[in-house]
Parts: C-alpha cells; sequence; structure tokens
C-alpha cells in the first residue's frame, strides 16, 4: 500500500469513528450524503488531544504532514502539520509542567485516549446558516460563534458529547474569507474553554 493510500485509510478510519460517536456529526453527514457532497471534502482540519505532540502526531509524520506552526496558551499549547490535498491537523496538549495543572487535556486523554478526534471542523460557507440549518436538526451548541462577522476565520463548537459524564467529541464549523488558512489564537483558546461541557 502507498503512502497516500495508508493516509487515506488512517483518515477514514478516524473519521468513521468520530462520526459513529458524535450526533451533530453524523446528522452533518448525512445532510452532505444527501446533497452528494459527502463529509470529506469539507473537513477544514482534525484534532487529537495527546500528551505528548510529537507522538500524537507520528502516524501522520510518517504518512507525509509536516510541522507547520506552534501556539501556546496558559496551560495548553498545540502543533499544526499540514500536507497538501489533507486537512490540517491540529494535535494538543496541557504544558508538562505547572503551567499545565488547569488544562482539561490530560483528563480527556487519560478517559478517551490519543487515538481519537477531540473534534473535525467542517468547512461552511455561511456559520449563521449552518448553525440554524443544525439546529433545526436538534444540535445544541457551546457559547457563541467566534470571530467577527467579515473576519478571516468564524468558528463554533457544537456541545460536546458526553460519555460517562463526561464531555467526549464536538463537531466544528469554519467559515474562512480571503483564503486563509490559519488559525487565530485567541480563537482556539476561547473554543477550548466552550468544549468542556460546563
Amino acid at each position: 500500500m502507498d503512502q497516500a493510500q495508508a493516509l487515506d485509510d488512517l483518515l477514514d478510519r478516524m473519521v468513521a469513528d468520530y462520526i459513529a460517536h458524535n450526533r451533530a456529526a453524523g446528522i452533518l453527514k448525512t445532510m452532505l450524503d444527501q446533497s452528494g457532497v459527502g463529509f470529506s471534502p469539507v473537513m477544514d482540519h482534525v484534532t487529537v488531544r495527546t500528551l505528548e505532540i510529537d507522538r500524537g502526531a507520528e502516524p501522520f509524520v510518517a504518512l507525509g504532514y509536516t510541522y507547520d506552526e506552534t501556539f501556546q496558551y496558559d496551560d495548553w499549547y498545540a502543533k499544526v502539520y499540514r500536507k497538501v490535498g489533507y486537512p490540517a491537523l491540529f494535535v494538543d496538549q496541557a504544558y508538562p509542567d505547572e503551567r499545565g495543572k488547569t488544562s482539561i487535556i490530560p483528563g480527556w486523554v487519560d478517559k478517551f485516549g490519543d487515538k481519537v478526534f477531540h473534534h473535525v471542523a467542517v468547512r461552511v460557507e455561511d456559520i449563521e446558516q449552518a448553525v440554524a440549518r443544525l439546529q433545526q436538526k436538534d444540535v445544541v451548541f457551546a457559547g457563541k460563534i467566534v470571530g467577527e462577522r467579515g473576519g478571516h476565520l468564524r468558528q463554533i463548537f457544537s456541545s460536546p458529547e458526553m460519555i460517562d459524564g463526561q464531555p467526549f467529541t464536538v463537531l466544528e464549523l469554519a467559515e474562512r474569507h480571503r483564503g486563509y488558512q490559519g488559525f487565530l489564537p485567541p480563537q482556539a483558546d476561547s473554543l477550548m474553554k466552550s468544549s468542556t461541557g460546563r
């Protein structure tokens, strides 16, 4: 099997598992499948939570993803990896020292592991319209849309799926403009806080 096929298989397997455990993503997939678009072409980025970023990114790096940039926050940080033609990979972890003591990531990884997606972001053209259509299907969103109307990037998370009383996965909607492919650090931190299920 060549590298591209192996990467397609890894993403297909992890996305199928994610969709099987995230009601909002399942509803969106059904809607996209009915239109003939499907879920994969609209994936903007995928996120893995881990206790050690480089190890968490390893399966993707082995299949051609390369490091792009790092974002740092109060109690966690993330690295972004990219491969042309594939969704960006966002891998996050708590700081391994005192700064990471308040992060929600270690508890999440202890409960769910680091071989599943915490969230998949789906790129949408009109985030308000996408939210409204999904709300018609009883999808609940956590917080408000983050990012200014007309700005480079606007995002929102669905309310988390709960397993044993703990927040598991969320669906992210991402609206991008003017070819912007990056991430905005204040928005990522705000979204992280909205995914706690509290």
